[in-house]
């Protein structure tokens, strides 16, 4: 790897990052970083071999820039970059909820800007990362950006009409699962298990149906049907789910998390 990649405002997800890039073969000496504190820059420079940088230096020499900062600092910091990013430098937004378009107004004309949109598993090599070009974008910067983030887990291209869809589905998603390994930790306690045995039984169970979801090819329906005998155990469970509203309460809250993304969308472009 010979371009130079830098992270900017590296926190968890961009050390994940970090760290995932130099396993797939990046050098520690062609990745920057920058990061708000210095005992966090000489952190990230004494684990992981990276130099660390200003943000003006980092718009200078990188190649390719990936803006990992809060959504609310990002208007800041491209303030601070826009003076110093050549318009042929690629630039990587990770922030939730802000369009391309956001950043095409602030930096030079014809900038290529690729939006990201990934979640906490990358923090285990596991992410689930979602991919949109903004208007001067190429295949090229897209087949570049699946390089970098492909090291930390799947990646998958969309429009970018379909990332709030795909922040409530994925981006939040992480949030969903463990609220309700969360929820089915307290039924096994009140079902007479110790706390940690429930976790194990459940955390377990969810690996292995994750796997199968994953590599059977099956349906989740008939999935679920080869669990569910006539009049067991669990499709009394489900009766349950059903009777509650379960499914209904799920497609309501993904529907709100989309809202909030499009929010928070329309607030970054006033």
């Amino acid at each position: 790897m010979t371009q130079k990649v830098a992270v900017l405002g590296t926190g968890k997800i961009g050390e994940a990052l970090l760290s995932g890039m130099i396993g797939a073969g990046w050098a520690p000496a062609d990745l920057m970083v920058t990061a708000r504190r210095q005992e966090r820059a000489d952190e990230l420079r004494t684990r992981h071999g990276v130099t660390p940088v200003t943000n003006a230096e980092a718009a200078k020499t990188a190649d390719t820039l990936i803006l990992t900062v809060k959504p609310q600092d990002m208007g800041t910091l491209l303030d601070e970059l826009a003076p110093h990013v050549p318009a042929d430098r690629l630039v990587i937004s990770g922030a939730a909820g802000i369009p391309t378009s956001f950043f095409e107004e602030r930096l030079a004309p014809g900038t290529p800007v690729v939006r990201v949109m990934t979640n906490t598993p990358a923090l285990v090599d596991e992410a689930m990362s979602v991919i949109s070009a903004g208007t001067h974008a190429t295949a090229g910067h897209l087949t570049h950006t699946e390089e970098i983030f492909g090291a930390v887990g799947k990646t998958l291209r969309v429009p970018e009409s379909q990332q709030d869809a795909c922040t409530a589905l994925s981006g939040s998603g992480p949030a969903y699962f463990f609220y309700l390994v969360e929820a089915m930790t307290d039924a096994g306690i009140l079902l007479g298990l110790p706390r940690d045995k429930a976790h194990d039984l459940i955390v377990q169970s969810a690996i292995g149906a994750a796997k199968m979801l994953r590599d059977s090819g099956e349906h989740p329906v008939r999935l679920r049907e080869n669990v569910t005998s006539p009049a067991g155990t669990t499709i009394n469970a489900i009766r349950e789910l059903e009777n509650h509203g379960v499914r209904a309460a799920l497609i309501a809250a993904l529907e709100a998390a989309r809202d909030r993304s499009r929010e928070l969308a329309s607030g970054a472009k006033d």
